[in-house]
């Protein structure tokens, strides 16, 4: 890596973003890159936005993107993922949560409204969108909180990071009981490529 490669991280609160941002960081340090990253949590215990900046490369001087900047966009919430959409940079790539959790302030108006298809709607403004059914896989591996590791896994395949940087880094951040479920779901995140480019 020649340049700074700038990550966003969006979601809500409980669902891991931050330690999904520890782990990137971590690998990313271990492999001798310059890293710098900054939160900011929106009352991150009780479901508010959290979203973490990650930026690295061979030396970075500022913890935070500017808009228009993102080579890649993770959302662990489909519609936080949306919003963020004017972060990305015009060939950069949205990984996208298919998860809806929709807010109050949504659920009891008339004036706001949730996306029906956050990932469709996403793919019509940016050229490489990948929509991941997260939860389903997390469900079928027989834990819900799977869901930052897999996509982890997923934005994985566009970071120029060795493999057992990954593994070694999830291991030292898990418990070890859940180490293997973490490492399965990681790899099922590594299986999920962008196989088409949104029109």
């Amino acid at each position: 890596m020649t340049k700074t490669m700038n990550i966003l991280i969006v979601g809500v609160g409980g669902q891991g973003v931050l330690l999904a941002s520890e782990i990137l960081s971590e690998a990313a340090m271990n492999a001798g890159y310059d890293v710098k990253k900054s939160e900011i949590h929106g009352m991150s215990q009780r479901g508010g936005v959290v979203s973490s900046h990650v930026r690295i490369g061979p030396v970075v001087y500022s913890p935070t993107i500017g808009e228009g900047q993102v080579d890649v966009l993770m959302a662990f919430e489909q519609a936080e993922g949306f919003r963020a959409v004017n972060w990305l940079k015009r060939d950069g790539i949205a990984i996208l949560s298919r998860t809806s959790l929709i807010p109050a302030i949504v659920t009891g108006s008339k004036q706001y409204h949730y996306p029906e298809d956050a990932v469709a709607d996403m793919g019509k403004i940016v050229k490489k969108v990948i929509g991941v059914e997260a939860d389903k896989i997390a469900g079928e591996l027989g834990n819900p909180r799977l869901v930052n590791t897999i996509l982890l896994g997923v934005l994985s395949n566009y970071m120029p990071l060795d493999l057992d940087l990954w593994t070694d880094t999830i291991k030292s951040r898990v418990k070890p009981k859940l180490v293997e479920v973490n490492l399965k779901a990681f790899q099922r995140g590594r299986d999920i490529r962008l196989t088409a480019v949104s029109a």
